[in-house]
């Protein structure tokens, strides 16, 4: 896959994406990833890439020429435009499998107060990642290209690695534990030492759903669905 970045700050988003299992996507040419700087695209000696708002208000406005050329330096034919916004559509799971079975996307990152409105019809998707404000779309790109990365077959080493997972299937992931059995007093569950494969998937589902519940209401509407009963484990 290949992921191009319209941003003013590459370093932003290049360091964090250059460790572990994304950085070794990277290494192996699962994910090749660029970046087109819109300061690279201006006339004037002091690179000017805002201005102030029509209208009036406080901050700084990214003006749409620079933007326009730095994106249409590295769009091509079958390229997918993600402009980052919170005024977009909210990132989940469900979208993070879809985008990773694009052949090249390019996320356009805003920053200061935004970009120019006239930019917006140029995107094939205005992605949030939360009901938040961040300094720009870099640590949003982050954020989304980490979670999609994951999802292309072959990086990670374990084919089955993203099938029982938080969100998977709407439902938050059961808890984890591993040695030693007893920490500081407290035990592994009786029901995963068990060896009892059956028991371990029933708890691990009962686990799911109440977290769910409990964290998460809005996933746990319509997700409950009957467990089939084991026999309890004796300690």
């Amino acid at each position: 896959m290949r992921v191009d970045a319209v941003t003013l700050f590459p370093g932003m988003i290049d360091v964090p994406l250059s460790e572990s299992i994304v950085g070794r996507a990277r290494q192996e040419g699962f994910l090749e990833l660029g970046f087109s700087n819109p300061r690279d695209f201006t006339e004037d000696r002091r690179r000017t890439v805002d201005d102030k708002p029509y209208g009036g208000g406080t901050g700084m406005v990214m003006m749409a020429e620079p933007v326009y050329r730095a994106l249409k330096k590295v769009r091509k034919k079958d390229s997918y435009v993600i402009l980052l916004t919170p005024k977009g559509r909210r990132f989940d799971q469900k979208l993070a499998r879809t985008l990773a079975k694009k052949k090249h996307l390019v996320f356009i990152c805003g920053h200061y107060e935004g970009i120019d409105e006239r930019i917006t019809p140029l995107a094939d998707l205005e992605l949030s990642i939360g009901d938040y404000v961040l300094t720009g779309g870099e640590p949003a790109a982050v954020t989304v290209i980490d979670a999609m990365t994951r999802l292309i077959p072959g990086v990670l080493r374990k084919e089955d690695a993203t099938v029982n997972e938080t969100f998977t299937e709407g439902l938050m992931e059961a808890p984890h534990y591993t040695r030693p059995a007893v920490w500081r007093g407290k035990k592994v569950p009786a029901e995963l030492l068990s060896g009892n494969h059956g028991l371990i998937a029933g708890w691990r589902r009962a686990q799911s759903e109440a977290l769910t519940g409990k964290t998460r209401p809005e996933l746990a509407r319509g997700k409950r669905t009957p467990v089939r009963r084991a026999k309890a484990v004796k300690k």
